[in-house]
């Protein structure tokens, strides 16, 4: 079987089908399937109303689509690249044109923004469907992953492709900090589509022009879709903004309702003044603001005599429209430093005391990554969060929160963490809709028990069982009653699985494969590495804050450690598994008692030596076990393709965290790679390695192999 196009009329065709020309397409193919990926997980969650809560599913849709694309292409030519552009065109339209929304009905768990929005009338079938449109543009754009994998020895092909995953993270990373529009980002898909193509061989004017005009038209719909709709775009969503009939600014974020900009004089909610009317005439010289937003709660601040105000907030889009467009102007007062940061992230890194801090309304409509279920304001919610900023306070300083809770449980939740946290009860005082605001400290403290000077205070409400569990660093869910896997989720998954086990029996099908040569081996190795991935990007987003450049540059960074682990494994010729198995195990074993929170601890240089060190050894060890199987692969694509199946597995296993915590997530891991070690060596029969040699495979897989060795 060719592994590649052989020259013809087409002369970057010829240059493409020598070796070098296949390392260039394989750099080419990976770091545009990377570019796609993440460009989805950004782009579907602005156009798709809720669907940032689970951004995860994209990413096991894009796990899915490439194993199915590598599947299909052990009997495709590289020149089926120009089915990928008809098939964006079709997704691009339906998601930019068809009013698609999640609608999620949960009294056990919260997702911000529904409540504000009657746009979302759309059941929950929408996730499902998205999954697929993913999935098939995935394999369609993987098509051609498989040929080029067999067209050098495995180790070599692995390093390439990481290299062009790295060089998509990079570009879209640039792009994502520089605020470009999605116009831009198809633009960037367009030029390296355009040179797939270019490096064919086949098909002619038939699929070319298709594609062509295909891309042409993703093109235009992602302009008409922005054009007059005064779009700001930063790295965590897409901005519009619009004035009401009384003047104000209003702010929407990916289509839902999330910010206003409320002059100091102006009606709003009750719970922006009720600290100063419960103590009237007290200032506060250093008062600390997270989630500070466009500026209306540094406004109030300021009118009520803040000597100096530390205004935190994470998205710096909207901060900018507070410093451009607040008509109190509160961030152009000398008294206001302005801070863009995650607030668990700044209160670590400061030693600042503060008579007063407010979490302000900091309820974000994302995740912070597409592997984990953690929001922007996941680890500011937790008990020791709370212990941090009690920590802060200054000896007759006041911790202040409050927001929309919809829910009674969320308040006795919070509650109960303000109360375990400085040892006493906090004063709390609930409006309609339950809306409440919460104030804890020494100066509550000083009451005694008693009533505030001024206006009065509310009774917790009672809830009744199932009790809410306090969020901690290790399960930090504020906004799930007790540990438990929502139906949604559960149904979502469901799908996932039914349309992972249809499309891997039908892509084997098409691609002339029997499934037999499907690599149990390298599926375990899949699912304990995207666990493990997950629990250190979760780590780093505790450690380092939960902003989009520390994801990225952690997820940069797993992939650089991936790279090394080739060179290891190229240079030092390792020969026993077993040591690299042990390796691993005993840091996993270290990472499991020594949790992320037990390393924040100064002076900060150690905290980070330290922190690498623990959450980046098992990564670096687990790349090592990979790497070496990977080496002595007969298969080199149904080994990748299993590996990326396995990974989607490991999307869905990473819900158990919902009922476990991140750290027990580490004792899964461990079993996996205890698994796929039996696979290697007591099951061989299960193993790649013994399935390439076994008797009844087919003379493809054996001309495959003589390709790959020439």
């Amino acid at each position: 079987m060719s592994t590649g196009p052989g020259p013809g009329s087409n002369p970057l065709a010829g240059a493409f089908g020598s070796l070098r020309g296949n390392r260039v397409r394989l750099v080419l193919t990976s770091s545009t399937l990377l570019f796609v990926e993440l460009l989805l997980i950004r782009w579907v969650p602005s156009e798709v109303k809720y669907i940032g809560f689970f951004s995860n599913f994209l990413l096991m849709a894009s796990f899915l689509g490439i194993g199915l694309g590598i599947l299909l292409g052990r009997r495709r030519a590289l020149d089926t690249i120009a089915i990928f552009p008809v098939i964006l065109a079709i997704v691009v339209w339906m998601i930019a044109s068809l009013e698609l929304n999640v609608k999620v009905d949960s009294q056990d768990e919260l997702f911000f923004g529904l409540a504000e929005s009657t746009a979302a009338d759309v059941n929950f079938l929408v996730l499902p469907i998205v999954f697929a449109l993913v999935t098939a543009l995935m394999a369609a754009l993987a098509i051609p992953l498989g040929p080029l994998l067999r067209s050098m020895p495995p180790l070599q092909a692995y390093g390439w492709d990481i290299t062009g995953s790295m060089l998509g993270i990079a570009g879209f990373t640039i792009l994502s900090a520089a605020g470009t529009p999605p116009v831009v980002w198809f633009a960037v898909v367009a030029v390296l589509v355009t040179l797939l193509l270019a490096g064919s061989d086949g098909g002619g004017l038939l699929l070319r022009i298709p594609a062509a005009a295909a891309l042409a038209l993703v093109l235009w719909i992602a302009y008409a879709s922005s054009t007059g709709s005064n779009e700001i775009w930063s790295p965590y969503y897409r901005i519009n903004t619009y004035t009401a009939g009384n003047g104000e600014l209003y702010v929407n974020v990916n289509g839902i309702p999330h910010q206003a900009l409320h002059p100091v004089n102006a009606p709003k909610e009750q719970f922006y003044d009720q600290l100063y009317k419960w103590f009237p005439g007290r200032t506060y010289a250093n008062v600390l603001i997270v989630g500070a937003g466009s500026g209306t709660d540094v406004a109030i601040a300021l009118a009520h005599g803040a000597g100096h105000v530390d205004a935190v907030e994470i998205d710096r889009e909207i901060q900018r429209l507070g410093i451009n467009h607040h008509p109190d102007h509160p961030y152009q007062d000398p008294r206001v430093t302005r801070i863009e940061n995650d607030g668990r992230a700044y209160l670590r890194g400061t030693d600042k005391k503060y008579d007063l801090v407010i979490f302000a309304l900091p309820d974000s409509l994302t995740l912070v990554s597409s592997t984990a279920n953690i929001r922007l304001e996941s680890f500011l919610f937790t008990d020791e969060s709370f212990q941090s900023v009690r920590d802060h306070l200054a000896p007759d300083g006041v911790f202040v929160v409050y927001n929309y809770y919809r829910e009674e449980w969320l308040i006795s939740k919070i509650d109960s963490m303000l109360a375990a946290t400085f040892d006493s009860p906090p004063i709390m005082r609930m409006y309609d809709a339950r809306k409440a605001i919460f104030a804890a400290g020494p100066l509550i403290d000083s009451l005694n028990g008693g009533a505030p000077p001024a206006d009065t205070v509310d009774q917790v409400p009672a809830v009744g069982d199932p009790t809410p569990k306090a969020a901690t660093d290790d399960w930090p869910f504020l906004y799930l009653r007790t540990p438990f896997i929502a139906p949604h989720y559960l149904a979502g998954l469901a799908f996932a699985l039914i349309i992972a086990l249809l499309g891997v029996f039908g892509a084997a099908r098409v691609g002339g494969t029997s499934v037999r040569r499907f690599s149990p081996h390298f599926f375990v190795l899949g699912m304990a590495f995207l666990l493990l991935e997950t629990r250190s990007l979760v780590s780093f987003s505790l450690l380092f804050g939960s902003t989009w450049l520390v994801n990225a540059l952690a997820f940069f960074a797993i992939l650089a450690s991936v790279l090394l682990a080739i060179l290891v494994n190229a240079r030092l010729n390792i020969q026993r598994a077993g040591l690299l198995y042990g390796g691993l195990f005993i840091a996993l074993a270290v990472a499991f008692l020594l949790p992320p929170e037990s390393l924040l601890i100064d002076p900060p240089w150690l905290r980070y030596l330290l922190a690498g060190i623990v959450a980046f050894a098992p990564v670096f060890l687990a790349n090592l076990v990979f790497t070496y199987s990977f080496r002595d692969t007969k298969t080199a694509d149904m080994a990748f393709a299993s590996n990326l199946l396995g990974a989607m597995a490991g999307g869905a296993l990473e819900y158990l965290a919902l009922l476990t915590g991140y750290r027990a997530l580490l004792i899964v891991v461990a079993g996996l790679y205890l698994l796929a070690w039996l696979f290697a060596t007591r099951w061989r029969v299960l193993a790649d390695t013994a399935l390439a040699h076994d008797d009844g495979a087919s003379s493809e897989l054996a001309g495959e192999e003589s390709a790959a060795t020439a």
